[in-house]
């Protein structure tokens, strides 16, 4: 049996460490407002009982949104509604015994205890990211070895296509890669032993056989079962008994990872193109048509704009409209440790520097190989990687590190940032000649706020987007909430604002979206712009201490009167100490509610 190390992996390795315990006595809204904040989709509800701690229940989004389909009072405590039957997992446990509970017991995600207290959470995303890590380190091996054997060896699936085909097979019959991969088997050798058992559904095992003159070989051929069911067949020139349990293992593993690149692309191609985009102003029309103009050419790109206005979007849909066959592969500059940046973009060869994989590791650049090489921030580059990349580039050539064998690739490169690089430039942060290496074509993407035109269409797509996703077939959206939206200045531009219309989406609990469900910062700041609008050209005070104290005064007020006075409910809504609610109460004369 072949074994990757990943099977070995202790939970601790892959777990999230950045998780939310509370008590058991908040509210369901408070939970939600800790999740959101968080940027996490679970709560522990944990209880203290003298040097250890025990889990009393958890509660996540889909507790949420089934909760919101009940229309329950979410200001209701979570002791009532979370779900109690918790199972939790050692941290010193392998990965494996946290697939297997999740698997048995159907569920997303597993509390991890060093036997004290929880320390992180484990879900199905982290495992399944190590599967995909799993998957490419045994693909990467068995091919490796596959190419390097001596024996000529042709795999086929259960229709005689022929998938694989490797070196010793080009030079024993003369025939490249190129051109039998992709045929029928029987167009190149009628009489090939290897359509035979997909025929016939049975091994054949040592026959004779005459590829050229002078020349005999003995083959072998198996049929490849998956879970029962025949996917293919494979033979060997020579005895197979050595190989046979190898190259079986290896199709299995071409299935499973060739299905979920399929999906995966089915995915992104169905998601991530122009005819997505939504926006109809003059800015974010020319930038789309800018975009399909130069998708098909091999131009580099760079795209500019603030952060969260769909930089990775606009390159995702060139690499859709491209055509090119290769994968699109996003690298996040700003993200990646200065000492690794080399080894990310080209690889390494094994034993190239500590910790290194024994067998190497592809890097970026051949991923994308006829394909797209995403470069996202790429203003965080250091100055020294810029000169490696820029020689890379111009040649279209890498050398992994570690290595000395010249590696040719035909990748694009698109590439995006939300910084001045002509200003870098002068500031000597910036390479002047990889600038107009990658700025063939610049794309700049506008802000929301010079796009307000396109905000009621945007707003309307997120809010049928997360409904749907929440199983809200019936939206109604108060116009004063559609105003103060539409006029709020969106510094996190898309990103924030389709965050905001998923907080209202799994506050709202029969689908009507209301003003008092808007946090304080978006409905304050609204506000005050609409103060400031008012008081133009009227003579009015501009002391801005008066003003944001008349600002504070009637959000307290309005929090007051939503929570029916309950001002320990007020003061979490208003994110304060309960005795300093105590305090503004009378500083702002707000008897009536003391």
């Amino acid at each position: 049996m072949f074994y990757n190390q990943s099977i070995f992996m202790r939970v601790s390795e892959i777990m999230d460490r950045d998780v939310i315990k509370t008590n058991s006595d908040i509210s369901i809204n408070h939970a939600v407002e800790m999740m959101l904040s968080n940027a996490r989709d679970e709560v522990i509800v944990v209880k203290k009982d003298a040097d250890k701690e025990y889990i009393e229940g958890m509660l996540t989004k889909t507790d949420i949104c089934r909760l919101k389909k009940e229309k329950i009072d979410f200001t209701q405590p979570v002791k009532d509604y979370m779900s109690t039957e918790v199972c939790t997992i050692l941290q010193s446990e392998k990965v494996k015994s946290a697939r297997d509970i999740m698997v048995s017991k159907g569920i997303g995600r597993l509390p991890v205890t060093d036997g004290a207290e929880v320390i992180g959470i484990v879900t199905s995303k982290d495992l399944l990211d190590t599967f995909y890590v799993a998957v490419e380190d045994i693909v990467l091996q068995l091919s490796t070895i596959l190419e390097n054997l001596h024996e000529a060896v042709c795999v086929v699936n259960n229709e005689g296509v022929v998938s694989l085909w490797n070196q010793s097979s080009e030079k024993l019959y003369g025939i490249n890669s190129s051109e039998i991969i992709g045929k029928n088997i029987k167009e190149v050798f009628p009489n090939a032993l290897i359509a035979k058992v997909i025929e016939e559904k049975k091994p054949f095992k040592n026959h004779t056989h005459r590829p050229k003159e002078g020349s005999y070989v003995a083959i072998s051929a198996v049929p490849l079962v998956y879970e029962g069911k025949m996917v293919g067949a494979v033979s060997t020139d020579r005895d197979i008994t050595e190989i046979n349990n190898l190259s079986m293992q290896l199709e299995s593993e071409r299935s499973k990872v060739k299905f979920l690149e399929e999906q995966m692309k089915n995915i992104t191609e169905a998601k991530f193109t122009f005819g997505n985009i939504i926006g109809k102003s003059k800015t974010i029309v020319n930038s789309i048509t800018l975009a399909k103009q130069v998708a098909k050419s091999n131009a580099s790109v760079l795209i500019t704009g603030e952060s969260g206005t769909g930089k990775e979007v606009f390159a995702r849909a060139i690499h859709q409209e491209s055509g090119r066959q290769g994968h699109f592969v996003p690298i996040n500059c700003s993200a990646i440790p200065y000492n690794l940046f080399e080894s990310e973009l080209f690889g390494y060869e094994g034993g190239a520097f500590t910790g290194a994989l024994k067998k190497g590791k592809m890097g970026k650049f051949e991923l994308a190989n006829e394909g797209t090489l995403f470069l996202d921030e790429i203003g965080d580059m250091p100055i020294e990687m810029q000169a490696k990349l820029l020689r890379v580039l111009q040649d279209g050539v890498i050398t992994r590190v570690g290595g000395d064998k010249s590696i040719n690739v035909d990748v694009r490169i698109l590439a995006a940032t939300n910084k001045d690089l002509k200003k870098m430039m002068l500031e000597e942060t910036f390479r002047e000649d990889l600038y107009y290496r990658l700025c063939v074509v610049s794309i700049p993407l506008p802000p929301l706020r010079e796009r307000k035109e396109d905000l009621p269409e945007l707003i309307r797509s997120f809010f049928s987007e997360f409904g749907e996703y929440n199983e809200i077939h019936e939206i109604e959206i108060d116009p004063e909430v559609m105003k103060i939206l539409t006029d709020y200045e969106w510094k996190g531009n898309i990103r924030e604002l389709r965050n905001m219309v998923e907080r209202l989406i799994i506050l709202s609990p029969d689908g009507k979206i209301k003003k008092d469900m808007l946090p304080d910062e978006v409905f304050n700041k609204t506000f005050i712009k609409d103060s400031r609008d008012s008081r133009q050209g009227i003579g009015m005070n501009y002391d801005l201490k008066k003003v944001i104290a008349d600002v504070e005064k009637r959000s307290i007020k309005e929090v007051m009167e939503m929570t029916g006075g309950n001002k320990a409910k007020a003061a979490v809504m208003l994110n304060i100490e309960r005795g300093s609610l105590y305090y503004k109460l009378k500083q702002y004369d707000l008897k009536e509610y003391l």
